[in-house]
């Protein structure tokens, strides 16, 4: 593992960008396994640019995201799929085609989960997984629990996943309480794994998630037995 730690959210943002667009450049058809949420906010900016610059060519890629919410599709503004159509997709060269993200609007839930996962497998795993972390430990939205799920499945949002999440809604009671979400078997089949977080409020989840015990019970613990984790950490 490397774990380092920034001077601020920019820089933060600058060096998860340099790892990504390294990743495509050392293979321009890689696939990159996405993440969602105010973290990754930056590193898609500076993506944007180095697109715009000419540094990085996504024409070949393929993205395959974490997770969606239940009950949204990709026109509502909070789903996930708007989000990186929005804040990122279609500011880059990248082909729609290739970008996936969980139906969570399928009519049979658990035959999208393992569509899911069947997809990851038939593109050889994933090359780069970006990851974020929630306050309780979370990765995608693999919540707290007394196991580690292996396989794509719906979860059941943890009472302090919605009450972070509600800010992006018009109020709490709107925030779905059901998500889709990669499993631990997707994430942690990924060849290399990048995990940004910032703020103050985190460096207590991080310590435990990186320098505590591996339990199901902080989700992102798990990354500890990664053999190429990189974890990029700002308190500003």
């Amino acid at each position: 593992m490397r774990y380092i730690t920034v001077k601020n959210y920019d820089e933060l943002s600058t060096k998860a960008a340099a790892l990504i667009c390294a990743q495509v450049n050392v293979k321009p058809n890689c696939v990159l396994g996405l993440a969602t949420g105010s973290s990754p906010l930056g590193t898609y900016a500076k993506i944007i640019e180095k697109c715009a610059n000419g540094e990085v060519d996504f024409s070949e890629v393929t993205s395959i995201n974490l997770d969606e919410y239940m009950g949204l599709d990709g026109t509502h503004d909070q789903s996930y799929r708007y989000f990186m159509n929005t804040n990122l997709f279609s500011k880059i060269n990248i082909d729609l085609a290739k970008t996936h993200v969980p139906n969570g609007c399928a009519a049979d839930l658990e035959a999208e989960c393992r569509a899911y996962d069947a997809l990851i497998a038939e593109h050889g795993g994933i090359d780069l997984q970006l990851l974020g972390i929630g306050l309780d430990g979370h990765i995608g939205f693999n919540e707290p629990d007394k196991y580690f799920e292996k396989a794509t499945h719906v979860v059941e949002l943890d009472p302090s996943t919605i009450e972070a999440n509600a800010r992006f809604f018009a109020s709490e009671a709107d925030v779905p309480r059901k998500a889709v979400t990669m499993g631990m078997g997707g994430i942690m089949t990924a060849k290399k794994v990048l995990l940004i977080a910032s703020g103050k409020n985190k460096k207590e989840i991080m310590e435990k998630a990186f320098f505590g015990p591996i339990t199901p019970e902080v989700p992102a613990s798990i990354l500890q037995l990664h053999p190429d984790l990189t974890v990029i950490y700002s308190e500003e």
